[in-house]
């Protein structure tokens, strides 16, 4: 590797950790049609400005998005996504329990070690990666899966003089419990600007878990990094950040540290939320915009083909969103926590089904294909990760 790149890549990637943290039945049904770059289905939900929002300046109306290269190919099942200080990458292999480090300068990939306990099935498996905080000094790697009784998640040690294949510690749980299903497994996790641990999860299929405050299905969690419910939390003693969840698959923060989340609609809307502490998100009561100020209403919402949305990212004043079902990656542009503009879709079908976004510092972000999950076409053959370059 060359020691000059990682030095300068270090700064982007530690933003990127910052930045970063289905289903429509995974993927389900609905209709509409959206165009690459054109007029969009997604519908915004109308609120009230603060003056503080008022004043936040917002991105052009219209933005852009340039595959600058294919980093690398020929991965199975991709789904996590955690940037390394050098600017290599981690990724997990839903179905295989594998975590590969991919070199984006050479696309080389290294299999690093298979996560213990993992158990794949439907939308189950090994699924979201988050580094420590502390990576620099712990190196400590966490990961979300799916075992036989439950999802979890748990960290390792990351010894990467190790040979490869056995640069894994031994998981060390730091939270279970988390009700798992054949679908609606949820999966995201990401360490937050507060270097708290923030966990979306599903509700296994069984819709009153949701509004159940005290169960674990259906909501965003919010951790310290040994697992406890963080300090702050709205609930007492309670991990449960927000609740009203289908199915979480992306988080991210914007500029000012403002949470948002992309969810799994059933039938009829997909949605993009911003994440209130303590909030209401209405699902199985609402799916999308609701007239009922008990639920939190989405800032932006899609029909199920158009999007089936997994992971987000912010960069360039827009929060930007993988479509599973959808195949293309939406722009969102903000003004506060309001779409300043329609939402515009780019790469429609092109690349098959998209899984995971993250910010790579500035106007890049990496992407990541999701054609073998069983649910892709055979012809999309193997899955790639992609970098790109937008506005």
């Amino acid at each position: 590797m060359i020691v000059q790149r990682r030095a300068v890549t270090a700064v982007l990637a530690a933003a990127t950790l910052l930045l970063t943290a289905g289903c429509s039945s995974d993927e389900g049904g609905g209709s509409g049609s959206g165009g690459d770059g054109g007029a969009s289905p997604g519908r915004t939900s109308p609120q009230s400005s603060s003056p503080a929002q008022a004043a936040e300046e917002a991105p052009p109306a219209k933005g852009s998005v340039k595959v600058v290269r294919t980093v690398t190919e020929g991965l199975k099942s991709p789904w996590g996504l955690a940037p390394l200080p050098d600017g290599d990458l981690l990724v997990s292999s839903r179905d295989e329990g594998t975590i590969t480090r991919i070199d984006t300068e050479t696309g080389k990939k290294t299999e690093v070690g298979e996560v213990p306990g993992v158990s794949a099935a439907g939308e189950g498996g090994l699924l979201g990666l988050a580094l420590s905080p502390s990576f620099a000094s712990d190196h400590m790697v966490y990961a979300y899966f799916t075992t036989e009784s439950d999802n979890r998640i748990a960290r390792m040690l990351y010894e990467e003089e190790k040979p490869s294949g056995e640069q894994l510690g031994a998981p060390n749980t730091v939270f279970r419990g988390i009700p798992k299903g054949y679908i609606h497994n949820g999966g995201r996790i990401a360490f937050g600007p507060d270097r708290m641990l923030y966990a979306g999860t599903g509700e296994s299929g069984d819709t009153g878990l949701a509004q159940d405050k005290d169960s674990l299905g259906g909501k965003i969690l919010r951790l310290t990094p040994e697992g406890e419910p963080a300090p702050g939390n709205p609930f007492p003693d309670s991990p449960v950040y927000s609740y009203g969840h289908r199915n979480v698959q992306g988080l991210a923060w914007d500029s000012k540290q403002r949470l948002f989340a992309s969810e799994f609609g059933q039938d009829t809307w997909d949605e993009l939320n911003q994440i209130k502490p303590g909030d209401n998100y209405g699902w199985p009561e609402a799916e999308g915009d609701s007239d009922d100020d008990a639920f939190h209403n989405p800032v932006a919402q899609w029909h199920t083909d158009d999007a089936s949305p997994s992971g987000v990212a912010y960069a360039e004043g827009s929060i930007w969103m993988a479509g599973l079902k959808g195949q293309r990656l939406w722009r969102v542009p903000l003004k506060g926590t309001e779409t300043s503009a329609d939402p515009q879709a780019f790469l429609e079908g092109e690349y098959g089904r998209l899984r995971t976004v993250v910010s790579a510092g500035g106007d890049k972000l990496w992407l990541v294909t999701s054609e073998t999950d069983g649910r892709g076409s055979p012809e999309g053959g193997d899955d790639r990760i992609l970098e790109l370059q937008v506005t």
